[in-house]
């Protein structure tokens, strides 16, 4: 389904940033840093916040977790987060199992779907995203690993997942995906290079690619080329798609090379140069953006970190890293209509699971927002 060639340009390069990041920087000296999310549901104090992980006690009951941020506890690890429109509940996705689940606070989780995945090296159930007519449908994509490629599928409910895009190359690294509505009736697809560089740069191949389609597979009609679903190239290993539908700007992570990686994405047009950079390579994982936000979800450093772009293409004020250890390996993240941000770990793979892992967090954003409480 993937169509041919379109004219890609390179992005301008970024400025240098001292010590270990790299990006366009606007200094704010009278803006002082924000102090880290604060955990906040509505009938409960906050627990107090906090850098470390928390007291063994508070975790010693098995699946039963007293932090009421905590809306879902002994899953698999969780590859991905979609929240559902009314922001009371979120679909998740399980790496490793294949399994999506429905999650609220409160409620058991329940299985909607278990998609077939591989997810040897950094393939798996990586991307979810939901039907820009989900109120109505109930209809979900997601971004699976399978034993000979990678794929989109389009899940209905009672319904065997479904092939929309296939032929996306596997390899032995380079297959991860993610997905995002972008809030214009189309689905967006950032794609792995499935080990191979060259692939992200041939414009017949889907890979390395940021694609924009419609709910069948094919190009979105406004597409820049409208014959082809290609909008972006250059991606390596990408890991988080997301966006902001008020100010259309839509940002995706990625792991390729010898650095982590921000990239605003401007349709039509190679990626180029990064927008943001982490040389020691902290495991960017899934980002959540709105105006004025960008947080992203860091696998490796057990942390969340938040940038604030402004419209200029520069970051303003102070970045934060947060939530040190708090929850562990925070492997997705995503944004609810509310601003609340939700996030999901991957302590089972790689890290220090507590009883109650994997699990499924909601939090204010780090900056305070304009996120109520739920």
């Amino acid at each position: 389904m993937v169509a041919t060639a379109l004219g890609i340009a390179l992005l301008a390069g970024c400025a240098q940033f001292p010590d270990e990041h790299r990006g366009n920087w606007s200094e704010q000296p009278s803006l002082e840093p924000q102090a880290g999310p604060k955990p906040s549901i509505e009938g409960e104090e906050p627990p107090p916040e906090s850098s470390g992980p928390r007291p063994e006690a508070a975790e010693a009951d098995g699946c039963t977790d007293p932090d009421p941020a905590v809306v879902a506890t002994c899953l698999g690890p969780i590859g991905a987060v979609a929240v559902l429109p009314d922001g009371q509940g979120a679909l998740v996705a399980e790496r490793d199992t294949g399994r999506v689940l429905r999650v609220e606070l409160g409620a058991e989780p329940v299985e909607l779907a278990r998609i077939p995945v591989d997810a040897v090296g950094d393939g798996g159930l990586t991307g979810l995203a939901l039907s820009p007519s989900y109120d109505e449908d109930e209809l979900f994509y997601a971004y699976a690993t399978t034993g000979g490629e990678n794929q989109v599928v389009r899940v209905a409910p009672g319904d065997s997942p479904k092939p929309v895009l296939t032929g996306i190359p596997r390899g032995s690294s380079g297959n991860s995906g993610a997905l995002l509505d972008d809030g214009r009736g189309a689905l967006l697809v950032a794609t792995g290079d499935g080990g191979d560089p060259q692939a992200a740069a041939n414009p017949d191949s889907p890979a390395g690619k940021v694609l924009r389609l419609d709910g069948f597979g094919d190009p979105a009609p406004d597409n820049p080329d409208p014959g082809s679903p290609v909008v972006a190239t250059g991606l390596a290993e990408p890991s988080g798609l997301c966006g902001a539908p008020d100010d259309g700007g839509v940002w995706v992570t990625d792991r390729g090379g010898a650095q982590d990686s921000l990239y605003r994405v401007d349709y039509g047009r190679e990626l180029g140069s990064p927008d943001w950079t982490w040389r020691e390579k902290p495991g960017v994982s899934g980002c959540a953006a709105a105006s004025g936000s960008v947080v992203v979800s860091l696998e490796d450093a057990a942390a969340l970190f938040t940038l604030r772009p402004a419209p200029d293409g520069t970051f303003t004020g102070q970045p934060e890293k947060v939530l040190e250890g708090t929850y562990g390996r925070l492997s997705a993240s995503a944004r609810s209509p509310e601003g609340l941000v939700w996030l999901g770990t991957s302590n089972k793979t790689g890290g220090q699971p507590v009883p109650s892992d994997d699990r499924v967090v909601r939090i204010e954003p780090p900056s305070g927002g304009s996120a109520g409480k739920d």
